[in-house]
């Protein structure tokens, strides 16, 4: 089957309808006031990386020879303007919502945000106060005038730009000190404003006839390293990160009211066309909402769940006994990550624990997994850690673990050249009745402290030499003692997840041409391999019933006669952001499941290391199976994702399920 554009939906527009997900919880009146907020901030801060990565990736295709470029994507012209009309859209969408909804709302519980306009005579007097005690040291006013160099709008910074003396003018807005001011509560009333408006309430004054605006750029956020594949890639990327703040502009976001010669002026002083040019409201950087004050004594958010400690295994003395008893399943963050925590750290001091070997993908700043690790050197035992130091965003502070690491005394490797290593997998060899024995960890999220209490994600803990041994297998790549694992039970990208996945398909094809019940049950964040979508296909219109929950990017176009009649995608989104992937195929009766790292992705089958684990435990395949299902069965936080991916909610009844409340009241139950 060869894939048109009706079968194949775009997946940058396809990641913008996500992100409309994300705006929706913002216009839910169903969530607390700052849960919307939060989702706002959230909605801003995606749409920042989106153009300083994909759009940045668009624009380097269009300086591409013609014939390389078709290739790798049609007409990227189009495209750009099909992603500002959606942007610009999302925009006038967002802006509604904030001014309309949120600042309404705010208001009714005693909370006013205010402009520079709006500031009462104590209220002016304490911005003036405020102006020189926290801001007037910080700043300076830059013009393009030819003798001066200095004027450079940094990537990602809160900028005020006007036309003064018919020169471009523009002022960085200090925000270390946080983006919003708390005013003196007045008549049991409370007062919040922007630094951007003491900014201009003093502007007003030195600059009477002027109105300033704000602005903010993207830029180029890709590492672009010359020649990958020789001399030393950590340094390579140690020496690219500063290239993020100098990048090529991708966007300028601009205050809708700025005049025509104010948005000339910078789009020749940032050498950018229309396009680029994004019209939004008076504010930029929401992302800042996520810290957004609340100078109120209520409770304005979703409570923190406190995530509960697995009953199973906190009866054991022991995490190896607890391990060694039965393969063990965590459901992150309704159970806590501290389980992990603790058993890297009693392998550390575990006398008969020879070796540890791990894969990082994205360390938290602080964090206990490095300091178990560094206890474990310290107490002379051997440890293999994989740093990926290609993980967007996270480069510098992976470099920073790895090197500590490295003076403690571990054996770090460092990325490979054209490939990331993405699997979340521990091995810790045990010396047990005189012979080494192996306990094997595969998990769906990072080896993070903080993301386990934001993201939604599974681990398996197992004992099972049939999976161990594959994962010694898996570091033997890594550390470079062998080139091709051999697996029999797990899934390892680039070598056997694409092929494996694509004989399972390929037996429900067979089970459901013989008459035999066939489905497919895939949870993923994205979907976008085009081989696999085929695939999929090709199962629909042999009558295999597949039902999809896809959080983010889907290129699959369900619903389609004679292409994917029997194919149904929903997205769940809500509190936690939903991270785990989960696959199930019927098999006749005898179904198989797995769990992993990998979405359905190009990149994730054949550009990076990825481990699949089969889910082997009857306990755990049923107890897998039903949190599964309540995300099939939401009718709170799950939308349908049809043709035209409109994100219409699955209507809701009397028997309404909210999936994430569900798996929390449930493990509250199973463990108290």
């Amino acid at each position: 089957m060869s894939l048109t554009s009706t079968e194949y939906y775009n997946r940058d527009v396809s990641w913008l309808r996500f992100n409309h997900r994300v705006l929706q919880e913002a216009a839910d009146a169903r969530n607390p006031l700052y849960e919307r907020i939060k989702f706002l901030a959230i909605f801003s801060s995606n749409l920042d990386e989106f153009f300083k990565v994909r759009v940045s990736a668009i624009r380097q295709i269009k300086t591409l020879d013609k014939g390389l470029r078709k290739k790798l994507i049609t007409k990227p012209n189009k495209l750009l303007k099909k992603i500002k009309k959606e942007v610009n859209l999302q925009q006038e969408e967002f802006g509604k919502i904030f001014k309309e909804h949120i600042i309404p709302e705010l208001e009714k519980e005693g909370i006013n945000l205010i402009n520079y306009t709006q500031f009462s005579e104590a209220q002016q007097q304490f911005a003036k106060v405020y102006y020189q005690e926290n801001l007037a040291s910080k700043l300076t006013l830059f013009t393009d005038a030819s003798n001066d160099s200095s004027l450079f709008i940094e990537n990602e910074k809160l900028y005020l730009a006007s036309i003064v003396d018919k020169q471009l003018a523009v002022l960085k807005i200090p925000i270390d000190s946080g983006r919003f001011v708390v005013f003196p509560a007045e008549n049991d009333a409370y007062y919040i404003t922007f630094v951007d408006d003491i900014l201009k309430y003093h502007l007003t004054e030195v600059y009477p006839e002027n109105t300033f605006h704000s602005i903010k750029v993207s830029r180029d956020a890709e590492l672009y390293i010359d020649n990958e594949y020789s001399g030393n890639l950590l340094e390579k990327i140690k020496n690219s990160l500063g290239n993020r703040n100098t990048g090529q502009v991708t966007r300028i976001l601009v205050d809708q009211t700025a005049s025509e010669d104010l948005l000339d002026e910078l789009k020749d002083e940032l050498n950018v066309n229309d396009t680029d040019v994004v019209l939004g409201g008076t504010y930029h950087n929401f992302k800042d909402f996520f810290g957004f004050p609340n100078p109120t004594d209520k409770n304005l958010s979703l409570p923190k769940v406190k995530p509960i400690r697995n009953a199973e295994l906190s009866v054991y003395d022991s995490m190896f006994s607890a391990i060694t008893e039965k393969d063990r399943l965590l459901y992150f963050p309704y159970e806590s990550f501290d389980h992990v925590s603790e058993l890297l750290e009693e392998a550390a001091a575990d006398t008969t624990v020879t070796k540890i070997k791990i894969t990082l993908y994205r360390v938290a700043k602080e964090s206990r997994l490095t300091n178990a690790l560094i206890a474990a050197l310290e107490k002379g035992k051997d440890v293999t850690v994989f740093m990926e130091t290609k993980a967007r965003f996270d480069e510098q502070n992976n470099i920073k673990w790895g090197k500590i690491l490295e003076v403690q005394g571990a054996k770090v490797i460092y990325s490979y050249p054209g490939i990331k290593v993405h699997s979340k997998i521990l091995c810790i060899e045990r010396i047990e009745n005189e012979l080494p024995v192996r306990y094997g960890y595969v998990g769906t999220g990072n080896f993070n402290e903080k993301t386990a209490t934001l993201y939604t994600d599974f681990c398996l803990m197992t004992k099972r030499e049939n999976i161990t041994s594959e994962l010694a297998q898996v570091f033997q790549v890594l550390e470079r003692k062998i080139i091709i694992p051999k697996s029999k039970k797990l899934l390892i990208s680039p070598f056997t997840t694409r092929s494996t996945f694509l004989e399972l398909i390929d037996q429900e094809i067979k089970n459901a041409n013989a008459g035999k019940e066939a489905y497919i049950i895939l949870k993923l964040n994205s979907l976008q391999d085009k081989r696999m979508i085929e695939a999929l296909y090709e199962a629909s219109n042999a009558g295999v019933q597949i039902e999809l929950i896809v959080r983010g990017i889907c290129c699959l176009v369900p619903g389609i006669t004679g292409q994917s009649e029997n194919i149904t995608i929903k997205s769940v989104l809500g509190q936690f952001l939903e991270h785990a992937r989960v696959y199930i195929f019927a098999n006749d009766g005898n179904e198989k499941m797995y769990i992993g790292s990998a979405d359905w992705m190009t990149r994730n089958l054949d550009h990076r290391i990825e481990v699949i684990a089969p889910i082997l435990d009857a306990d755990m395949h049923q107890q897998l199976r039903s949190y599964v299902q309540w995300q099939l069965d939401d009718t709170v936080k799950a939308r349908i994702i049809d043709v035209k991916q409109k994100n219409k909610y699955v209507p809701q009844d009397e028997n309404a399920i909210h999936s994430q409340q569900k798996a929390y009241e449930e493990i509250v139950k199973m463990n108290s």
